[in-house]
């Protein structure tokens, strides 16, 4: 008489299970502003930090390598530390999600809106 029941426990357990990975997804997304990568360019000579959420923290630059002469090889480095350390950042973000859903039971690599 009352088979279907057991449906609605299921329905239950699914729901649950998609408030906590919710509440997993909110807390990672404000982790994520918190975790620091570094990039660098020419041999460590121009240093970029960043959140895994791509936002530029600080840019470290080497005094020496000040040379009017050598302006677009400076800014070159610069660039190239900036995408280092955003790349990384998106890498550590891919990781940081991993986690969280290889921990849910789902695939580690499944991509999620981030």
């Amino acid at each position: 008489m009352l088979k279907g029941i057991g449906a609605l426990g299921d329905m239950s357990k699914m729901m649950k299970a998609a408030q906590e990975m919710q509440a997993k997804m909110a807390q990672l997304h404000e982790d994520m502003h918190n975790l620091i990568v570094e990039g660098e360019s020419g041999a460590g000579l121009v240093k970029a930090t960043c959140t895994a959420k791509g936002e530029l923290k600080t840019l470290d630059i080497d005094p020496s390598i000040f040379n009017s002469d050598d302006k677009e090889v400076v800014e070159d480095l610069i660039l190239a530390a900036i995408k280092d350390a955003q790349g990384k950042a998106s890498e550590r973000a891919q990781e940081e999600m991993g986690k969280l859903t290889e921990g849910m039971g789902l695939p580690k690599d499944m991509k999620l809106p981030f």
